[in-house]
């Protein structure tokens, strides 16, 4: 029989699941917030993946991901390895309705953490860890923020092989090559040797199903293509994508899309329009060159060198 699996002094039995609740810190009211994780450990040996979602409080699409997945048959019948089911990581931001913690911290700039430091490195600490340490990779799941929305998208790591099978075997519409953010949960896992992708889809506070059934069906081509589950064939196709790069406001105005994330776009295409308030111009904005919308802005009010599309090229 394979051993029991062990997280935060707590074991799991081979070939069932349990629900460990790791003590983060209190609320000003003495209310203790924990970090839950659902742990379904199979009968079989195999790898140990982490998912999580819910890293920044308002991006909602991931937290749903994460927990559509729990209730999953594919979970609790699991063929081999072990799961860690994170659906929310910063729960302080969660219930503000906020990517931060109350600090106004960022807990995914915060890593590796520190659990005498800020609230967020509090919660970076305890990832850093307890969980980290034991999974041998992860899928983070994501949205766009600030009035941003993500077209599906999985991104890896340049220079991490198996980050990069992770991304391919995923089959995300898109898939890119990023460059890795000091002080993120990503980058402190490739520093310990994990690999971790970035899955984005829609944009916070906004529970967005095509991206959430996106991202499911990710998670289950990962799953199945390490054996961890019945899958009788992946399913999805995906744009390589080596670079993208933003196109900002030249200048101030109201905003109107007229492309969206997920269009295709040539060089010179009219992406949008700014208009002058008052009436006294109007300028559009083109694609620099040939490529996808992966993201766009949906803030009608803007300032010269706000990000308003994001382009990526194949």
């Amino acid at each position: 029989m394979r051993s029991d699996f062990e997280l935060n002094g707590l074991r799991v039995p081979a070939g069932s699941h349990r629900l460990i609740e790791i003590d983060i810190a209190r609320l000003p009211s003495g209310t203790l917030i924990q970090m839950p994780v659902h742990v379904f450990h199979s009968k079989e040996p195999g790898p140990v993946v982490m998912l999580s979602g819910g890293l920044h409080g308002d991006e909602v699409n991931g937290i749903e991901t994460v927990r559509r997945m729990v209730e999953s048959e594919d979970l609790r019948k699991l063929k081999s390895g072990t799961v860690l089911a994170l659906p929310i990581i910063n729960v302080y931001g969660f219930i503000h309705f906020s990517r931060d913690v109350p600090d106004g911290k960022d807990v995914n700039r915060s890593f590796p953490g520190n659990p005498e430091g800020s609230l967020a490195s509090i919660v970076a600490w305890n990832i850093t860890h307890h969980l980290l340490p034991l999974i041998d990779f992860g899928i983070d799941f994501h949205t766009g923020g600030a009035s941003r929305t993500n077209h599906p998208q999985v991104r890896f790591a340049k220079g991490d092989e198996l980050g990069e099978g992770l991304a391919r075997d995923f089959r995300a519409p898109f898939t890119l090559q990023s460059g890795l953010i000091s002080g993120s949960l990503r980058a402190t896992a490739m520093e310990l040797g994990k690999s971790v992708v970035v899955f984005e889809g829609g944009e916070s506070l906004r529970l967005d199903e095509y991206s959430i059934k996106v991202g499911i069906r990710g998670i289950r081509n990962v799953l199945g293509a390490h054996g961890m589950i019945a899958l009788k064939k992946p399913s999805g196709k995906s744009v390589f994508c080596s670079e993208s790069h933003w196109v900002r406001a030249e200048v101030s105005g109201l905003f109107i899309a007229r492309k969206l994330a997920g269009d295709t776009v040539r060089e010179g295409q009219t992406l949008g329009v700014i208009n002058s308030p008052y009436g006294e111009y109007s300028l559009k904005v083109k694609s620099p060159y040939d490529g996808y919308i992966i993201g766009h802005n949906n803030f009608p009010l803007i300032h010269r060198g706000d990000a308003l599309f994001h382009i990526a090229q194949e």
